[in-house]
């Protein structure tokens, strides 16, 4: 469990290629992580049994959720339920914050 985090400009892993993440704080239940997200990548589709909630900070992208298709800009948020297939394509470079619960184990600092 970590309760509290200090802005750190340090601590990002490459969790893909254009995609950089930090696990900034969890719980017993829920686990917070800000993503990095370099213009013209492509995150893959793929589903997870975590539902993931999401802010977009700054930037521009589209997300496709299950049939859907979404054009998130910065104050936009969304919510994607357990299973449920899902990518993105990023236009601009873009912060966003993702809450998944139950905590993601492989999101957690060694």
């Amino acid at each position: 469990m970590r309760v509290f985090a200090e802005h750190e400009e340090s601590g990002y892993g490459e969790a893909l290629p254009g995609i950089r993440q930090k696990t900034l704080v969890w719980g017993e239940n829920t686990l917070m992580t800000e993503f990095l997200l370099a213009r013209g990548t492509i995150l893959p589709a793929h589903s997870h049994p975590h539902e993931q909630t999401g802010y977009l900070v700054t930037g521009h992208m589209t997300l496709y959720i299950g049939d859907e298709r979404f054009d998130a800009k910065p104050g936009d948020s969304w919510n994607i339920p357990a299973h449920a297939e899902h990518m993105a394509e990023i236009h601009e470079d873009s912060v966003a914050i993702e809450v998944f619960c139950p905590v993601r184990e492989d999101y957690l600092p060694d």
